[in-house]
């Protein structure tokens, strides 16, 4: 594996890793993975006035087929993305594939002096994360994640009022997703891949099994070897904005509970879960439920402060004011029974602070997003969602798979980068890489 690396870098000149775009210059772009998040970033790339789509990589023939037409149909096809990072024409490549994948083609397109826009969850396991840093920092590269809100407009207001104290002290944060898709996604049989499909390129460093065709394409993040769920899948979002927005990087501590309880097909991953983060000052609790829609309360993303809470998504932001008030008059009173000592008051609720409504674009935020990374390409500035953002709010979805998986709350030190009293759990923080893709790692050195 020694000389896959060699490869690698043999490819480029020494003139490849130190060149620095200039304001005028295009950005050449390799594409890897072209699924559903796969198609929105060609789309976004190939409206900027910069870049030039050179190369799409994917395992399955249609979709890499269907790759090269979004771009224009001029894009050249690789079925082995190693191949895509040897040419000379890319300049940054852009990772949509299955999240077990994510670590180590970008830690591989930095190594081949390339930039990296990696969609989310970052990683697949902590360690993971950890190896991604250290390869953007060694070779000077540019590691956008696609956690594509910071990019919006009225997040980034949004974020600015919470940090200015607007609706006061936060205490606590609510995340969730609610849905109903039962009774979930059937059990097909196991059986041969499709013969357009490279099966053993798509379970890379995963563990070798059986081809399902529930163990590809879309349905592969309801297991364990390629992804953490809902959890690390929608949750990563969430806790994204928290970390930006309220500037704190990991929590004190993770407990979670949930199940796969209700969808009736082969996932692994919970449809039923909770999570109560612990950090310094405020409590965050993120739900997601595939069995119930319910009333959607409490889905999306609120801050609660003391003067009053703030909801946001992709399509707005909202402040609720809440009444000033005397605590006196919030003591209930019943017919027949005392007051308790309470000496209620006459005076009237006002509010603590002005409700607000901030429309945003989710269209927006996908654009900018991409605009800030190629921006970053051309000045070698650190992205608005780099590399180690993206680690710290991986490491915390990670943190509350681990406590469902085991059953107790999980303390974790940020600074040591560990669990805290719990060897069971801190051997959960690394897996194995199935050969030969545990060569080429070791042979990274990181």
């Amino acid at each position: 594996m020694a000389e896959t690396r060699r490869a690698f870098l043999g490819a480029l000149t020494a003139a490849s890793y130190s060149r620095v775009l200039g304001a005028n210059d295009r950005v050449g772009l390799g594409f890897i993975g072209y699924g559903l998040i796969g198609g929105q970033h060609v789309h976004d790339f190939k409206n900027e006035r910069d870049t030039d789509l050179v190369a799409v990589s994917d395992v399955y023939q249609p979709r890499m087929e269907q790759g090269i037409a979004a771009c224009g149909g001029r894009a050249r096809g690789y079925k082995d993305f190693r191949k895509l990072l040897e040419d000379r024409d890319v300049q940054a490549v852009v990772v949509s594939t299955p999240d077990h994948w994510h670590a180590l083609m970008t830690i591989l397109a930095c190594a081949a002096g390339k930039d990296v826009y990696v969609e989310k969850p970052m990683t697949l396991f902590v360690r993971e994360g950890e190896w991604m840093v250290k390869a953007a920092r060694r070779w000077n590269r540019v590691v956008q994640v696609g956690t594509q809100q910071r990019s919006g407009l009225h997040y980034q207001q949004a974020a600015e009022l919470l940090r200015k104290g607007y609706i006061g002290k936060i205490h606590s944060v609510r995340m969730g997703s609610f849905r109903n898709v039962m009774p979930g996604f059937g059990n097909p049989p196991d059986g041969t891949p499709p013969s357009d499909l490279d099966y053993d390129m798509w379970l890379g460093p995963a563990p070798k099994r059986p081809y399902n065709p529930h163990r590809a394409l879309y349905h592969f993040r309801w297991f364990w070897d390629y992804s953490g769920g809902q959890m690390t899948n929608l949750g990563a979002h969430q806790i994204d904005i928290v970390h930006w927005a309220l500037r704190v990087k990991g929590p004190l501590a993770v407990s979670s509970s949930g199940g796969r309880f209700v969808l009736q097909d082969d996932g692994e991953t919970p449809d039923t879960q909770d999570a109560l983060y612990e950090y310094d000052g405020f409590t965050a609790l993120w739900s997601h439920r595939e069995g119930s829609a319910g009333t959607r309360a409490g889905a999306g993303l609120e801050f609660f402060g003391d003067k009053g809470s703030m909801t946001i998504s992709r399509a707005n932001f909202q402040v609720y004011a809440d009444d000033k008030i005397d605590p006196s008059n919030a003591v209930p009173v019943f017919r027949g029974h005392p007051t308790g000592g309470v000496q209620r008051s006459e005076t009237k609720p006002e509010r603590w602070i002005e409700p607000m409504t901030v429309k945003g674009s989710s269209d927006e935020q996908f654009r900018l997003h991409a605009r800030n990374f190629l921006d970053c390409v051309k000045s070698r500035q650190r992205p608005i969602a780099d590399v180690e953002d993206g680690h710290q709010v991986a490491i915390a979805c990670h943190l509350a798979n681990i406590s469902l998986r085991l059953g107790r709350k999980i303390r974790w030190d940020n600074e040591k980068q560990t669990i805290i009293g719990d060897r069971e759990a801190e051997a959960m923080l690394e897996r194995p890489y199935r050969k030969p893709w545990d060569d080429v790692l070791r042979g990274l050195k990181l």
